[in-house]
């Protein structure tokens, strides 16, 4: 597909400056710009590629001033990186989806499959799951025991959804992830361990997106829940009875902890890791790495291990980076004492 500058404007509302009828027909990265492309600057950071980009459309911020003359015609808008979203969905939803039933798959007689169902190779519907209308199964899938999927879902190859979960319209599940695994259940008895069965389930809301080889347990009693529009990154642990509020993001290998409850438009960086059996408020941010052990009200930004306020962390860290200097200046300090009270007693 190829539109011009003029019509991308009018789409994502938002002004052209430069040349009006120039047309592009793919994207770039600016610092790859090519000719007949259409790039973005959102972070400052690559200020200086906007002034030698070879592409031909650039979609800036409203409130960028240039320094320099820049060769690229240019599309303002609010939000540079919102609005390219916008495109790559328009060309995402343009390309020719998958239909039919592939020869090796299978369906449980007792399963209901709505109308424009795909269903690659290798897949596998149980007994009694029902799969909405336009849902995507691509190979080697396996939707177990009285599963419901909604409307519109795309499941990717290799993943494996355990009896009795439930996985709501528009959501996407990349390759691998698991869901409705056993949570980590067991009771001590003497030097042993028994399991305790995992009778509830996974329940995923409208609009989620979960990455690949993500884990997600079933609960012990009840369901785990998945929050309408969340977005879950890959290779995070979910453990059993977790409660994730809507619209909350975590980035890759973020672990959850069993019947930990967390609110809605949080934002968690990579390698989060959150004890059990505590609550997280509403839209809080939480930094890479960082542990969190105790109840949190909503609103914060926290950092480190165990978490605290960011500034609080940073003040910290200011101290620590010090100490070996510090540590220095304090046996100083002691030998001088030393010297002074061997001195006094002479």
């Amino acid at each position: 597909m190829t539109f011009t500058a003029r019509q991308i404007a009018d789409f994502l509302q938002g002004e052209v400056v430069g040349n009006p009828e120039i047309k592009v027909s793919d994207f770039s990265k600016i610092e790859d710009g090519k000719p007949g492309t259409l790039s973005f600057l959102a972070n400052p950071k690559y200020e200086s590629h906007i002034y030698e980009t070879q592409a031909d459309i650039v979609l800036i911020n409203n409130d960028f001033t240039p320094d320099k003359p820049i060769n690229a015609t240019l599309i303002k808008v609010e939000n540079a990186y919102s609005s390219l979203a916008q495109l790559l969905q328009i060309v995402e939803k343009a390309k020719a989806k998958k239909s039919g039933i592939e020869p090796m798959s299978f369906i449980a007689e007792s399963a209901k499959v709505g109308e424009g169902i795909y269903l690659g190779a290798f897949s596998y519907i149980s007994d009694s799951a029902v799969v909405g209308e336009n849902v995507q199964i691509y190979p080697q899938s396996y939707i177990g025991e009285g599963v419901t999927i909604g409307n519109n879902t795309i499941i990717y190859p290799g993943v494996k959804i355990y009896a009795g979960c439930v996985v709501g319209n528009n959501c996407i599940i990349h390759a691998g992830a698991v869901i409705g695994s056993d949570g980590f259940g067991f009771a001590p008895e003497g030097e042993t361990f028994k399991k305790i069965p995992q009778m509830g389930n996974v329940v995923i809301e409208d609009d989620v997106e979960i990455g690949a080889n993500t884990t997600i347990d079933r609960a012990t009693l009840g369901s785990t829940t998945i929050g309408k529009g969340v977005k879950l990154d890959n290779l995070i642990q979910i453990a059993h009875n977790v409660e994730i509020g809507s619209n909350t993001v975590m980035a890759a290998q973020t672990g959850i902890a069993g019947s930990s409850k967390i609110g809605r438009n949080c934002m968690f960086g990579g390698q989060v890791a959150i004890s059990g059996h505590i609550s997280i408020g509403d839209r809080v941010q939480i930094g890479g790495q960082s542990g969190v052990t105790n109840n949190q009200k909503s609103d914060q930004v926290l950092l480190g291990s165990p978490a605290i306020p960011a500034k609080d962390c940073a003040r910290s860290y200011a101290v620590i980076k010090n100490l070996p200097s510090l540590s220095s200046q304090v046996f100083s300090i002691q030998k001088e004492l030393n010297n002074l009270k061997v001195d006094t007693k002479n």
